[in-house]
C-alpha cells in the first residue's frame, strides 16, 4: 500500500479542489455549450442542475473520500466489495477525458507562442482561419484523418511532462502548485471581464446570454447538456474529488468545502460566459450578423472569441501582446490544473490497489495518454474531440453518477454519510440530501438518458452519426468491462496478463484503421462503414450485456438555512423590480445569478470562519478522530 500524503492546510485543499473544478470546463466548455443551446435557454437548467445534483453529489464524494481514506476504487471497495469496479469505471472515464484535455493544452500552448507576434491576425475572419486551418489543419469529418500537426504533437509532449512534474510528490507538490494555477486565472479573467463588457455591442451578447427562453426548456437536450456540464465542471463522477478528500485531515469540514468549491466554480463559469458573449455581441455588431451566426458553435469557440477581444485592448501593440501572452498562459494553467487532478485521481487508485512505485505509475500513465492523444493532433482531431467529449460527458459521466447514487443511496444507505458529515460540519445536512441522492438525481439521469437515446436513434443527423453513436456506446461499455477486470486483479502479473489481449487487439485495429485510411478514398470509406459498425454494434451489445449480468449480482436493497443581510436584500429587491418594470429580464437573471453564486460564496466562507473561531474558543466540541462514530 502506498504511503498516504496529506494537504499542507485547508486552504491548499480548497484551492486544489477549486482548481480541479475550475478549468477549461469554465473558460472553454461552458461558453460553447451555452452558445450551442441558446445562451439564456441554457442558464436556467444549469443553475437548477447545480442545486439539485452538483452540490449534493460533491458533498457525497467529499464525504466518501474523507471517511474511507482511499481513492475511488478503494472507497467503493470498503462500501461493498463487489462495487469496487465503479470506482475504476469513474477513473477510466476521467482518464479518457484527460487524453483530449492535454490536447487543448496543446492548442493553448500554440496560441501562447503565437501571441508573441499576434500571428492570428487583426480581422475576425483571419482569427477563424488561423485556428481552423493553421493550428488544426481541420478536415471535413472524423474519417478524413488528414495530416499530423507536428507543432501540436510537440507541445502535447511538453504538456504531459508539465502535468507529471506538477504531481510528482502527490498532495505536497499540488499544495504548492495550486497557488499559481488557481489564483492567476482569476486575476486575468477579471481584467478580460471588465474589457468585455465595455466593448461596443457587448449588450447584444449579454442579452442573448441572460435572456431566458422558456420554450427551450421543453427540449431534453438542453437539460442533458446542463447536467453534463455541471458534472464535468465540478469534476463529479471522475473519482478525483474522492481522492482529494482522502488527503484531508480528519477534522475537516467537508460540507462547507463542497459548497465553497461548487459556488466558486459556477461563478467562474458565469464570468467566463459574460466575457465570451460580450465578445460575440461585439463581433455581431461589427459584422452585421445575427449573434447565432457570428462563429461556429463548437470546441473552438474560445480560441476564436478570446483572440478577438485581445485585439481590441487599448494602449498599443505591446500591451496587446503582453495580455495575449498572459491570457494563454492562464489557459495553460487552467488546463494543467484540471489535467493533473484527473491524473492524480487515477494514480491514487492504482497506488492504493497495487502498491506500485509512484514515478513509474505516473510515467506509464503519461505515455499511454500521450499515445491516445495523437488522434486529436491530426486534421480530424477536433471532430474526434467533439465526439469523445460528447459521449464521455453525456453518457459516461451520467452512468458513473447513476451508479454512485444507487450504491451510496440504496445499497449502503445515504444516512451513514449524512451523519458522518454532520459530526464535522458547521453546515448541517438534512434528510433532503438523502432524498436527492436516492430519488431525485437517479430519476433525472434515467429520464434524460432515455429521452436522449430515443431522440438520437430515431433522428440521426448525418451519414456518420450512427457509426459515431454506436462507437461511443461501445467505448463506454468497454471501459466498464475493463473496470470490472481491474477490480478482480490482485498482483502485477495478472495486470499484465489481463491487459495484454486488449492492448494487442487495440494495436491491431489501430494499424488496420491507419491502413484503411491510406488505401481508400472518402467515398469508399463511407461505403464500407455500415458493415464495419454493425459488427462493432454487436460487440458493444455483448459488452453491455456482460455488465448488466454483473450488476444483477448487486443486492439493492439541521436543514441548510441562511439569510442575506437585510440591506442587501432590499437593494436586490429594488434592482429586480426596476429591471422587471423596464422589461429587462436579462438584468433580472444577472442580479439573481450574482446574488446566488457570489452571495453564497461569502455566506459559506463566513460560516467557515465562524466555525473555526468557535473551535478555538472551545465553544463547540471538535469531531472525533476515529473512522466510525455511529
Amino acid at each position: 500500500m502506498a504511503k498516504h500524503t496529506f494537504w499542507d492546510n485547508r486552504t491548499a485543499f480548497i484551492l486544489a479542489a477549486i482548481g480541479s473544478a475550475i478549468g477549461l470546463g469554465n473558460i472553454w466548455r461552458f461558453p460553447y455549450i451555452a452558445y450551442k443551446f441558446g445562451g439564456g435557454a441554457f442558464l436556467i437548467p444549469y443553475l437548477v442542475a447545480l442545486f439539485t445534483a452538483g452540490i449534493p453529489l460533491l458533498i457525497l464524494e467529499f464525504a466518501l473520500g474523507h471517511k474511507m481514506r482511499a481513492a475511488a476504487p478503494g472507497a467503493f471497495y470498503k462500501v461493498r466489495r463487489n462495487t469496487e469496479w465503479i470506482g475504476w469505471f469513474a477513473l477510466l472515464v476521467g482518464f479518457g477525458i484527460v487524453t483530449y484535455y492535454a490536447v487543448i493544452m496543446g492548442w493553448a500552448g500554440r496560441y501562447f507562442i503565437a501571441s508573441f507576434n499576434l500571428a492570428w491576425g487583426a480581422e475576425p475572419a483571419a482569427v477563424e482561419h488561423f485556428f481552423y486551418n493553421t493550428v488544426l489543419g481541420k478536415t471535413g469529418g472524423p474519417f478524413e484523418i488528414g495530416k499530423l500537426m507536428w507543432p501540436l504533437l510537440i507541445i502535447l509532449a511538453v504538456a504531459w511532462v508539465w502535468v507529471i512534474l506538477s504531481i510528482w510528490k502527490g498532495a505536497k507538490t499540488v499544495s504548492k502548485v495550486v497557488w499559481v494555477t488557481v489564483l492567476l486565472p482569476w486575476v486575468i479573467l477579471l481584467i478580460f471581464l471588465i474589457r468585455g463588457v465595455t466593448l461596443p455591442g457587448a449588450e447584444v451578447g449579454l442579452r442573448y446570454f441572460l435572456t431566458p427562453n422558456l420554450a427551450a426548456l421543453k427540449d431534453p437536450a438542453v437539460w442533458h447538456a446542463a447536467y453534463s456540464q455541471i458534472f464535468f465542471t465540478l469534476t463529479v463522477g471522475f473519482g478525483v474529488m474522492i481522492a482529494y478528500a482522502s488527503f484531508l485531515p480528519r477534522k475537516s469540514d467537508v460540507v462547507n468545502n463542497a459548497i465553497i468549491v461548487s459556488l466558486a466554480n459556477c461563478s467562474t463559469s458565469f464570468a467566463g460566459g459574460i466575457v465570451v458573449f460580450s465578445t460575440l455581441g461585439y463581433y455581431a455588431q461589427a459584422t452585421g450578423k445575427a449573434i447565432e451566426e457570428v462563429v461556429a458553435a463548437g470546441p473552438g469557440l474560445t480560441f476564436v472569441t478570446y483572440p478577438m477581444i485581445i485585439n481590441t485592448l487599448p494602449f498599443g501593440r505591446v500591451f496587446i501582446i503582453v495580455f495575449g501572452v498572459l491570457f494563454f498562459l492562464m489557459l495553460l494553467t487552467l488546463a494543467v490544473d484540471s489535467a493533473f487532478s484527473l491524473v492524480e485521481g487515477c494514480a491514487a487508485g492504482l497506488l492504493d490497489r497495487f502498491g506500485w512505485k509512484r514515478w513509474k505509475t505516473l510515467i506509464g500513465m503519461a505515455l499511454v495518454a500521450f499515445v491516445a492523444g495523437i488522434i486529436y493532433v491530426t486534421g480530424a482531431g477536433i471532430h474526434w474531440l467533439d465526439i469523445v467529449d460528447y459521449f464521455m460527458n453525456n453518457f459516461g459521466l451520467f452512468t458513473v453518477v447513476l451508479l454512485e447514487c444507487i450504491v451510496i443511496g440504496w445499497i449502503w444507505r445515504a444516512h451513514h454519510l449524512r451523519r458522518y458529515c454532520n459530526l464535522r460540519s458547521e453546515v448541517k445536512v438534512g434528510r433532503w440530501w438523502e432524498g436527492m441522492i436516492q430519488w431525485v438525481v437517479p430519476a433525472v439521469i434515467i429520464f434524460i438518458l432515455i429521452l436522449t437515446v430515443v431522440e438520437r436513434v430515431s433522428a440521426p443527423y448525418s451519414g456518420n452519426y450512427l457509426a459515431e453513436f454506436i462507437g461511443g456506446w461501445l467505448v463506454i461499455g468497454l471501459l466498464a468491462e475493463v473496470a470490472i477486470l481491474i477490480s478482480r486483479m490482485k498482483w502485477r502479473t495478472k495486470v499484465i496478463g489481463m491487459l495484454m489481449p486488449p492492448i494487442l487487439i487495440g494495436a491491431f485495429y489501430g494499424l488496420r484503421f491507419a491502413w484503411i485510411q491510406s488505401h481508400y478514398t472518402p467515398a469508399q470509406l463511407s461505403a464500407i462503414q455500415t458493415p464495419m459498425f454493425l459488427v462493432l454494434w454487436w460487440i458493444g451489445v455483448v459488452v453491455i450485456v456482460e455488465v448488466a449480468l454483473f450488476l444483477t449480482r448487486l443486492k439493492l436493497g439541521r436543514k441548510i438555512s441562511a439569510m442575506i443581510a437585510p440591506p442587501l436584500v432590499l437593494v436586490a429587491v429594488y434592482l429586480i423590480s426596476w429591471a422587471w418594470r423596464a422589461n429587462r429580464p436579462q438584468l433580472v437573471i444577472l442580479i439573481l445569478a450574482c446574488l446566488i453564486l457570489y452571495g453564497g460564496i461569502v455566506w459559506a466562507l463566513s460560516r467557515s470562519v465562524a466555525h473555526r473561531r468557535k473551535l478555538r474558543r472551545g465553544e463547540i466540541k471538535p469531531p472525533p478522530d476515529t473512522e466510525e462514530e455511529e
